[in-house]
This record gives structure tokens, C-alpha cells and sequence, in this order.
């Protein structure tokens, strides 16, 4: 094979976004608000894409830029000032911030429609407040005083949601505040034998990996948004990670909680096992903050792999590449980190891609027959020899499927760039683009009929006046009974309408990956966005079980009433 290129991105427009928003770093107080991204990383698209992009689209660049910091519109805090003495009072008046920049920093999460409403000066999603406890009985202590004082009480980690996760939308238009988890954010014990670590709800991936590395120890848990969001919003949204295919989900990862609701504090999870009923650990992870505060964290910890081995594949097709994975699932041989990019989402990341050998690798590809190619990156890792002995085996399946390998620099190359994506998002929402993402899993069987569902559905809702979408999916975990999509979404921003665009989109996807049997999401959780679907995926019997635990621990409805639970 010739030179392998670097492949940049997987995906166009990822989970978040970091650039051209309020700075999103640990502490409440005040500072400069500021952009979070690296000007190297925000760079623009090469010549090639946006020729790309002009034709798939119809799309014609222009300047549309975020309005600045300055004039983003913000109301007065609403907090009455007997509200704020009484939660000074519990915390500190050094932990209780209703300035601007404090409330800004914490104005909704990083959806296309956060960052479109942000972008146009509209900051009326922020806090009254923000609040940083320090412990969870300080915690607990504020939402009983939140309770009696008639204040919302919204979580807040990283800020990465990107379902409305953080709208603290209050039926009642009470006064709310963000609970800022960024004191609650060390190792607060260290379990080698037992492989348990205990931290802090606001603590980010890389400082876990910082701290267990010492030990020779890793968590392993790496989403896109893993530079940014927090332990505690991992939980809360049963997040799932790049390399959750081998290590698993993490909410198979934590082995127990604590719990700080308006109504008392509960320890959930007793490791290793216990039959002692059912495993109500289960009904804090994915609350989404709506039955109280998670303040404390066990997890599973393993050591950190010796030997890694990351490759690309090439399949004549996205049937082709789907049926290769569902062997490997089938005998038991997925590896760790999977990531099967269709056609469409294929060829734009080729365009992207930089280096001396990309063209020719194109060129190689076409000659084989795989002119309308889809990629698959796959990763192994742990001990040498389990690695060698995976490695060999899947490859024989892969091979059985018409795959050609396209080597380690494709592999590894994805791996260097995974987390960068995100950067790029604002760059094309500056160029006057809608970029946006869904997610859903289906089973093996049903998976093909909710792609093509999905990919009809939004075609239709954002086809006009000659214009079309670009739509690209991607595989990213698989299981032995099927597997994730997740869907990226450009087209021709309407500068007129924008968030009923697409909100419109949004909507019709929705309904067609429902009917076909997808779930309602993947790893994104349910926030405001998805809520109005909760019921047809687990029933009303189930809503009304949710409502009756979020009844007995948060009876005044103060803990974030806007997601999660249809109104």
C-alpha cells in the first residue's frame, strides 16, 4: 500500500463544542470570558472540503459570526436576596456568585441549538445563581434549604451536554441555580487490590488519568468530550466512551454512588455483588440530575494496557462493513475500540485527509473496487499477546468479508486526532452551516432499516430550494446484539429560521429511528430535547415509576424539572 495519510476527523460535527463560547474552566467567580479552543486546532477547511461541501449542498460561505461576549443579552439574577444570604450562609459567601461572567460561564450546554442561541446574544437559559458546595453535606444541606426557599437546582460539570441537559426549565419560572461540582473534583480514595477508585463528582477524565497513572492504573473512559466534561455528568447521562466496546459503558463501570437529594442522602452500589433485591444504583445512573446530586463516585479501575495496536480497514460498501462487524460480534471477537464510517461520512473524511499518500490512497482505493469505500477503524489493547492472538483472529473474519487492510498509520492516526473534531464545529457555523448530531442503537437486524429511515427522514425535512443535506454515520460501539449510529448532519444554515429548521429535522428523524426500532438514544441521554419521546420507549407505566421515585426525593420538583420526565 502506499504512504497511509492522516485521517483528521471522524465525523463532521461531533458530540459539543468548544470554540466561540463562554470559557467553561473549574471555579465560579469572576475572570475573562473567553474562548476554550486552541486557534491551531480551529484552523479552516482545506480547499478541496468546502468545494466539497459547495457542491453536495448548495451551500455558498459566508461570514456569520458569534455576536461578542459583551453583548450577549443577560437579565438580572432573580435570586431574592434572602434566597442568597441563607445559601451563603450553608456554603460560604465566597461559594455564591450572581455576577455576569459566573452566569454566563454556566448558560446551557454545547447543542447546535445552545450554541445558536449563544451566538445570537441570547443567554436566557443562564442561572440566577451559581453555587459551589464542597462536600455532600454541604450538598444536601443546600437542596433542603433549595426546597423550603422555592429554588430550581441544576448540576453542572463540564457544560457538554448536548441534548439541553443544563435548560433548568422551571414549569413554575422559579429561581434556579447551578450547583457547580468543580471543588468535588479529586481521588478521594484509592483501592489497588480491589480495583475501586473513589472521587468526586467534578473531576475531568484527564485528571483521573493523571492520577491513576501513577499507580499504573487507567479508567479508560473516553468520550469526545472528554477533555471537558466531568465524572459526575458521565453518570448522570450513562455516557458511553470511544473504547467502550471492550471496556464497557460507564455505567458498567461504577460500582456505587452517593446521592445528595432534597429529601436525604443515599449510598447506592454495594461491590462486588449483592442480591439484595433490585439494584436501585440503576436509578441514579441516567437521572439526569432530576432526583438530586451525585457527590461521590466508585469506580472500576484496571491496569493500564502494556501494548495497543490500532489499524484501518476498507469494505466495498456499508452493508459489506456492517455484516464484517456483526461476524466479529457474533463470535465473541469485537475489539475495543470500533468505528465504521459509511460512504458519504468515508469519502469526507478521505477529503480531510492530510499528507503525502492521502491522494494516492484514494486512488488505491478505487482501483480495488472500493470507489464507494467504508471505513472501519478498529483498536486492540492489554497484555501483548492477547492483542496479537485478537488481532489475528478478527482479521481472518475481516478478510472473509472482501475488507482490505489499510494498516496501523490509518489507525493510529484516528487515534491521535479523536478529540480534535469538536473544534471544527464552529468553524463551519461561522461559515453560515447548520452542523448538528443524533444518535440512536438498533439490533444487527434492525440496524440497516434504521439507517436508511433516519438518513430519508432528515434528506426530506432539509431539502429546499435545491438545496440538500450532507448526512454521514458512523458505528461507534458495538455489542453482541447489535449496534450504535451516530448521525452527522450539515446543510445550508436558514439564516431566517434556524432553530426551527432544525427543530424540524430533529422531529421527523426522531419519529422515523423510533418506528424502525432504534432506541431513543445511545449515549446522549434524554434531556430536553428527547423528552418528549421518553414514553414510547419505556411506556407510561415507566414514566409514572420515575415520577413516583422523583415524588419521594424531590417533593417541591426543584431538582432540573425541565429534562428527562415528559411534561
Amino acid at each position: 500500500m502506499p504512504e497511509q495519510p492522516e485521517l483528521t476527523i471522524q465525523g463532521w460535527g461531533p458530540a459539543g463544542s468548544h470554540v466561540a463560547t463562554v470559557d467553561n474552566t473549574d471555579g465560579a467567580g469572576d475572570g475573562d470570558l473567553a474562548p476554550v479552543a486552541d486557534p491551531d486546532l480551529s484552523r479552516a477547511l482545506p480547499k478541496v472540503a468546502r468545494r466539497y461541501l459547495a457542491r453536495e449542498l448548495g451551500w455558498s460561505p459566508r461570514s456569520t459570526p458569534p455576536v461578542p461576549v459583551g453583548e450577549i443579552s443577560l437579565a438580572p439574577s432573580r435570586l431574592p436576596d434572602t434566597a442568597r444570604a441563607a445559601l451563603a450562609a450553608l456554603l460560604g459567601a465566597q461559594n455564591v456568585h450572581t455576577d455576569r461572567a459566573a452566569r454566563l460561564k454556566r448558560a446551557g450546554g454545547k447543542s447546535y441549538l445552545d450554541l445558536l442561541r449563544r451566538r445570537e446574544g441570547d443567554a436566557s437559559d443562564a442561572p440566577d445563581a451559581v453555587v459551589t458546595p464542597g462536600t455532600t453535606e454541604e450538598t444536601a444541606a443546600l437542596l433542603a434549604a433549595c426546597a423550603g426557599l422555592g429554588v430550581v437546582v441544576v448540576p453542572f460539570g463540564g457544560g457538554t451536554s448536548v441534548v439541553g441537559g443544563l435548560a433548568g426549565v422551571d414549569p413554575d419560572d422559579r429561581p434556579s441555580i447551578a450547583v457547580d461540582l468543580s471543588r468535588m473534583a479529586s481521588v478521594q480514595a484509592l483501592d489497588v487490590p480491589s480495583s475501586l477508585v473513589t472521587v468526586g463528582p467534578g473531576m475531568r477524565g484527564p485528571a483521573l488519568e493523571e492520577t491513576l497513572g501513577r499507580d499504573g492504573l487507567t479508567f479508560g473512559h473516553l468520550p469526545q468530550s472528554w477533555e471537558f466534561a466531568t465524572l459526575g455528568g458521565y453518570a448522570a447521562t450513562r455516557s458511553a466512551g470511544q473504547n467502550s466496546t471492550g471496556v464497557g459503558r460507564f455505567d458498567e463501570l461504577v460500582a456505587g454512588l452517593t446521592l445528595a437529594t432534597p429529601s436525604g442522602v443515599i449510598e447506592l452500589g454495594h461491590p462486588p455483588a449483592s442480591a439484595a433485591g433490585p439494584d436501585l444504583l440503576g436509578l441514579a445512573l441516567g437521572s439526569e440530575g432530576t432526583l438530586g446530586v451525585i457527590t461521590e463516585l466508585r469506580l472500576r479501575v484496571r491496569p493500564k494496557p502494556p501494548a495497543s495496536s490500532y489499524e484501518g480497514w476498507s469494505f466495498r460498501s456499508w452493508p459489506a462493513g456492517l455484516a464484517a462487524l456483526q461476524r466479529l460480534a457474533r463470535h465473541d471477537l469485537l475489539p475495543d475500540v470500533v468505528r465504521l464510517s459509511d460512504t458519504d461520512e468515508t469519502r469526507a473524511n478521505l477529503l480531510m485527509a492530510s499528507g503525502p499518500g492521502a491522494r494516492a490512497l484514494r486512488a488505491s482505493l478505487r482501483t480495488r473496487g472500493h470507489r464507494d469505500a467504508s471505513l472501519l477503524v478498529v483498536g486492540w489493547e492489554g497484555l501483548p499477546s492477547l492483542v496479537r492472538a485478537r488481532m489475528r483472529a478478527a482479521a481472518s473474519l475481516l478478510r472473509e468479508g472482501n475488507g482490505i487492510r489499510l494498516g496501523r498509520r490509518v489507525g493510529e492516526s484516528w487515534k491521535k486526532h479523536r478529540f480534535q473534531a469538536p473544534y471544527l464545529r464552529d468553524t463551519l457555523m461561522d461559515a453560515g452551516l447548520l452542523v448538528e448530531t443524533l444518535e440512536t442503537a438498533a439490533t444487527w437486524s434492525a440496524l440497516p432499516t434504521v439507517y436508511d429511515t433516519v438518513r430519508r427522514a432528515l434528506r426530506e425535512s432539509l431539502t429546499r430550494n435545491g438545496k440538500r443535506p450532507l448526512i454521514m454515520s458512523h458505528v461507534s460501539h458495538g455489542y453482541p446484539t447489535g449496534a450504535s449510529l451516530y448521525v452527522t448532519v450539515l446543510a445550508d444554515r436558514d439564516d431566517d429560521l434556524p432553530i426551527q429548521q432544525w427543530l424540524t429535522a430533529k422531529r421527523a428523524a426522531t419519529d422515523a429511528l423510533l418506528a424502525a426500532g432504534g432506541t431513543l438514544t445511545h449515549h446522549h441521554a434524554v434531556g430536553a430535547d428527547h423528552r418528549p419521546w421518553l414514553e414510547r420507549e419505556i411506556g407510561p407505566l415507566g414514566v409514572e415509576v420515575l415520577r413516583a421515585v422523583k415524588e419521594r426525593l424531590d417533593p417541591q420538583g426543584i431538582c432540573n424539572p425541565g429534562v428527562l420526565l415528559p411534561e
